[in-house]
Parts: structure tokens; C-alpha cells; sequence
């Protein structure tokens, strides 16, 4: 007998998904305590959280990588949202790190490409979050420069001029966006507890980010449903009544 004779065959579930893209940040998010691992916690049975970070990526490697994670012609897949998280690499200091640095012009024109490849596989903007890069705590990065036989390869001015150039460009697509840069250093507050190195978010950093990520992204996703229903719903002498539907009924 077949299989669908033998069991009742119900539509096949979409299961929606939120796309993280992004550099080392992203990438380190599932870890314990991550911000990735907290939207995946919050968004459970509700949609997917796919984490695409790329450790030491800059705009012009994520530019070219977007369409290979986020295909035309394949809108079933698309995800209902996408944060869009560089900077922290491109805003590297030239003559010490030219193989991450990325001109901060480029860097603003890769960020608009990026989200006009999105609209054109039909993402419109409002399910577009642009993030800022952090602040960089200098004393501390340099520390972890030193270990790694180099001179202090960043300056947290200059990773402000490519955070302001985020804002005008999710201004100018009309995306949300993240100003993680001027949230953390708010009222000359010391922020080098938000960070692990001086780059990279420690926990606090992590739910730092977390909350300030979720109600942009809750409204984007409010209206999603439960996937498949609470247990107790579950008609007991006819299951497949209640588990071959559609969301939470």
C-alpha cells in the first residue's frame, strides 16, 4: 500500500524564514546567549531563523555571495525578512588591513546593491533591516592586534563614518535600520562591556543587540501564526483533522 493510501496526505507546510546575513557578528549569534540564538528562541514554531554570517566577510564578498543564498525565481523561499549586518570589516583601516578594508564609498553603494538585488526577487524594502557596525573599543582591539603580530587595525571614529553611511543608505532605500554604533555609545556611556574584544559583542552585547533588533522585527512578523496547533487542540479521534491543516487551527 502506498504511503499516502496508508496515511492522508495534507499540503505540504511552508515554514516561513527570517535570513541573517552578515559578517563575524552574525556568524558567532547562535553561539550560547547569541542574538541569533535568542530570535530563533522567540520565533520557535513560528518561522526559521537561518543564520548566513561569514566570518571576516566585507560588502563587496557578501555582494557577490547574496544571490547564491537568495535565488530569483524561487519566491516559495524567500524569507518574509532579512537583516543585512557589515561593516565592521570594510571600516578596517587600509594601510593596515587591505584585504578586509572596503572604501567608504563602496561600502555604501555594495549596501544599496544589496538591497535593491533583495527587491528584485521580490523582498520589498519594508522586510529589510539594515544594521550598523558597533563601536570599536580601540584599547581593547589593540590588545588582540598585538597577539596577532599586527598594528591596531581599526579606529572607532572611522567605524562611525561607515555606520553614518548605513543610515543614508537604508534613508535613501527606506529600509529600518539598526544604528548600533550611536545606540551603544548613548550619553557617553561606557560601552566596552557590550564587547568581547573590542569588536566582537560579549553576552550583554548580544542581548544588548536583541533588544533592540526585536521590535523592528516583531512588527514584520506580529501577524504569523502558531505552526500546526498546541497539543491539547489536536482532535484525539481524528488527528489528522487538526494536524494536516494550515497554522494554529
Amino acid at each position: 500500500m502506498a504511503v499516502c493510501e496508508a496515511v492522508s496526505c495534507g499540503s505540504s507546510l511552508r515554514w516561513p524564514r527570517v535570513l541573517l546575513f552578515g559578517d563575524s557578528i552574525t556568524q558567532f549569534s547562535f553561539q550560547q546567549g547569541g542574538w541569533g540564538a535568542s530570535l530563533a528562541d522567540k520565533l520557535v514554531r513560528k518561522c526559521d531563523v537561518l543564520n548566513r554570517g561569514f566570518s571576516g566577510y566585507n560588502t563587496r564578498w557578501a555582494k557577490i555571495i547574496l544571490p547564491r543564498l537568495i535565488r530569483k525565481g524561487n519566491s516559495l523561499d524567500n524569507p518574509i525578512t532579512v537583516t543585512i549586518f557589515f561593516g565592521a570589516n570594510d571600516s578596517a583601516l587600509k594601510d593596515e588591513n587591505p584585504k578586509q578594508h572596503i572604501p567608504l564609498e563602496e561600502y555604501a553603494a555594495n549596501l544599496k546593491s544589496m538591497v535593491q538585488y533583495l527587491k528584485s526577487v521580490d523582498i520589498h524594502e519594508n522586510r529589510i533591516i539594515l544594521i550598523t557596525p558597533p563601536p570599536l573599543c580601540e584599547t581593547a582591539w589593540e590588545k588582540e592586534c598585538i597577539l596577532q603580530g599586527c598594528k591596531l587595525n581599526r579606529l572607532n571614529l572611522v567605524v562611525g563614518e561607515y555606520a553614518k553611511a548605513c543610515l543614508q543608505v537604508a534613508q535613501a532605500c527606506g529600509t529600518d535600520v539598526l544604528d548600533l554604533w550611536t545606540l551603544m555609545q548613548e550619553d557617553s556611556q561606557d560601552f566596552s562591556s557590550y564587547l568581547s574584544d573590542g569588536l566582537h559583542l560579549s553576552p550583554k552585547g548580544n542581548e544588548f543587540l536583541f533588544s533592540h533588533l526585536w521590535p523592528l522585527l516583531e512588527k514584520k512578523i506580529s501577524s504569523l501564526p502558531l505552526l500546526l496547533p498546541y497539543w491539547r487542540d489536536v482532535a484525539e479521534a481524528k488527528p489528522e483533522l487538526s494536524l494536516l491543516g494550515d497554522g494554529d487551527h
